[in-house]
């Protein structure tokens, strides 16, 4: 693993700080949501934006660039998930097409930059020497 990326933390990653923003403003949002929801939607949209950064955190722990690019693709599903329980939410009438529409932007915006990263290890794994 090169110097560059092992001298740095997960949290100095952009990709990290995005997703981190992105599961604040969650937090933000299924406050307004049913109190019956607190355990049903709000809890499995909580639990998936969690895992966003937890992946992107766990896999730069890891020592290998394939493991990284492992954790990276578990946090792109997390992040389809996200999404697929924000659409569950405008269905159910708690957040507006506005609403919904401003979080998948940013979805779009945290998966150019993880697609971005996971091809950033992607091509260093092909640089390495072979053993």
């Amino acid at each position: 693993m090169s110097d560059l990326i092992s001298n740095q933390k997960f949290t100095d990653l952009n990709v990290w700080k995005h997703a981190r923003q992105l599961k604040l403003e969650v937090y933000e949002l299924v406050k307004g949501f049913p109190k019956e929801e607190k355990y049903e939607l709000a809890n499995q949209i909580i639990r998936c934006v969690r895992s966003i950064a937890a992946n992107i955190a766990e896999g730069h722990g890891s020592f290998t660039y394939k493991d990284q690019v492992h954790f990276c693709i578990q946090a792109r599903g997390s992040l389809s998930e996200t999404l697929n329980h924000l659409i569950d939410a405008f269905d159910c009438g708690y957040i507006n097409s506005d609403t919904l529409k401003r979080f998948e932007e940013q979805i779009t915006s945290v998966a150019k930059l993880l697609n971005g990263y996971i091809t950033f290890l992607r091509n260093a794994a092909s640089q390495q020497p072979k053993q």
